[in-house]
């Protein structure tokens, strides 16, 4: 099945175009089976719009990529100075070695949009990038979520996201499940039954034996439906459950957070969605609200659950979208997002760089302030925000900044960036950043940047911001010490006029989808129904 697409679809948390489905009295077999008949006429439709067009239906687009794909016969890998620019990729730490795993995620540059399904290791110790090419990879997403656990020497598990062409005329939603066996790097599609809807946006976390996941969005052209159901997925028996908890759940929505206490209990907080409010009118909402999905005491299939809803403390965490997370220990660990200004002539949206922490035990907000220093002095007694939010450290001034020094430009016949040293470097050898006023600053305000946290590290990777009706796609990686927070390291330098950018009035519609990475051919498979 494919989906034609009259409006601008966007990943996540920032959707147009949509409507949200209204929760409906269970429908009876007749109704089904008339819902079938449309969707198939519906479709039908849309195939001879497309030949109008001369753009290949997106099925068909799969099917080629999975013939590629095809014809792969073993891992190849190849040294590169840092992957492309992207948005909406899953950053996920090795269970057990230094690394972190860079999956999918896209590329819109004005006129197309790049969807990608390609696999970087990011060795830590070395600062450097390895890209694969796997035989028999999931097909190009975005929008997915990925979790990695330590049994059988490490797995990564992939659920759903979404695929495009190029011209977004056409997109496709999964609901497949892969496992990537980090031991031998190999690809497996798990069949398991009784699994979540098709959805891009939802969320997911490793508990216990147990992937849980909930939320999401599926976009079937008349409707934008958000999602607020619970699925459990049984490692050890490669079985789904859907849960059925107790109490009052959250109202449907796709870009939320989600983490796991120390209890074991699971936190769920923020995201979106869009409902339509009259006839040609529809609002976005963003969340600031909280919920906990605690297991009953008891229990010992993992299944019984309970909602409850949760007041956090600390300071006051406004509503926006876009956030990212990542969760080590007792915390969790927030940074960007932005939040939309919507009038009756214009929508415009700002942006934040700002880095908050979760405290998963006591469930409060603090903001975290750099020190700029490498050691806090632990006798300076902390004060107090404005609005009642504790700094985690307190900003010290610099010294002026020295001379910069020289970049490294690469070049990979698609994307230009600049790669290697940032203006500063400390005495552990590693770039800083260092704002103007020589004291500390964070990186450029963004939504979905990919994000993860290994050892004493926070990392972040690319991300997305927008100029007006420009979109910056942006390229840049930090990392900074949670256990200091002196500042931020700039691993790969943001360049945000780099990007090459197409204005929309010499957008044209492209009849074809290539998902490669310097010509690289990613594989694909046709979603399948799981039954």
């Amino acid at each position: 099945m494919f989906l034609f697409s009259l409006g601008t679809h966007v990943k996540d948390c920032r959707t147009t175009w949509c409507n949200m489905g209204k929760n409906q009295k269970k429908k009876g077999k007749g109704a089904e089976k008339t819902a079938v008949k449309t969707e198939k006429k519906l479709n039908q439709k849309m195939k001879k719009q497309l030949k109008l067009t001369g753009e290949e239906d997106i099925e068909a687009i799969l099917a080629e990529i999975e013939k590629e794909e095809q014809k792969r016969a073993q891992v190849v890998k190849k040294e590169i100075a840092a992957p492309t620019r992207r948005v909406y990729a899953s950053l996920t730490p090795h269970p057990s070695k230094d690394e972190l795993l860079l999956f999918g995620g896209e590329f819109y540059n004005g006129k197309e949009t790049t969807l990608f399904n390609d696999l970087f290791i990011y060795k830590i110790a070395t600062n450097e990038w390895t890209l694969f090419k796997i035989p028999g990879s999931p097909p190009p997403r975005t929008s997915h979520q990925a979790v990695a656990v330590p049994s059988k020497k490490g797995e990564l598990w992939v659920f759903g996201g979404e695929f495009s062409t190029k011209s977004e005329s056409q997109f496709y939603h999964y609901k497949d499940l892969w496992v990537l066996h980090l031991d031998n790097l190999s690809w497996e599609r798990v069949m398991a039954g009784n699994g979540p809807s098709s959805r891009s946006g939802h969320r997911m976390v490793l508990c216990k034996r147990q992937i849980i996941l909930f939320g999401g969005y599926h976009d079937n052209l008349r409707e934008c439906k958000y999602y607020n159901d619970v699925y459990a997925f049984n490692l050890d028996d490669r079985v789904w459950h859907k849960l059925e908890p107790s109490g009052t759940a959250p109202c449907p929505r796709s870009g939320c957070q989600m983490a796991v206490t120390p209890e074991g209990k699971i936190v769920i907080w923020g995201g979106y969605s869009k409902s339509k409010v009259k006839k040609d009118l529809e609002a976005g909402v963003s969340y600031a609200d909280m919920y906990l999905l605690s297991p009953d005491k008891g229990d010992t299939t993992g299944l019984k659950w309970k909602w409850s809803v949760v007041k956090p403390g600390g300071m006051k965490y406004g509503a926006r979208s876009g956030v990212s997370a990542a969760f080590f220990g007792n915390c969790a660990y927030t940074f960007g997002g932005s939040v939309d200004n919507e009038t009756e002539e214009d929508m415009t949206a700002e942006f934040f760089n700002e880095l908050h922490s979760l405290d998963l035990q006591k469930l409060t907000w603090s903001k975290i302030v750099l020190s700029g220093k490498k050691e806090a002095d632990k006798n300076k007694p902390r004060r107090k925000l404005k609005d009642g939010e504790e700094e985690m450290n307190v900003d010290e001034p610099r010294e002026p900044e020295p001379e910069e020094p020289k970049e490294t430009i690469v070049e990979d016949g698609v994307f230009t960036m600049k790669i290697g040293p940032a203006p500063v470097k400390g005495p552990d050898g590693e770039a800083t950043n260092v704002s103007n006023s020589g004291l500390p600053s964070h990186p450029h305000s963004r939504i979905n940047t990919s994000m993860a946290v290994k050892g004493s590290k926070l990392y972040i990777y690319g991300g997305l911001y927008e100029d007006d009706d420009r979109q910056h796609t942006l390229p840049d990686f930090y990392s900074i010490d949670i256990r200091k927070f002196d500042e931020w390291k700039t691993l790969i330098e943001c360049d945000l006029e780099g990007q090459e950018w197409i204005e929309s009035s010499e957008s044209e519609g492209s009849d074809s989808c290539d998902t490669s990475e310097e010509d690289i051919s990613m594989g694909s498979e046709e979603e399948e129904e799981e039954g």
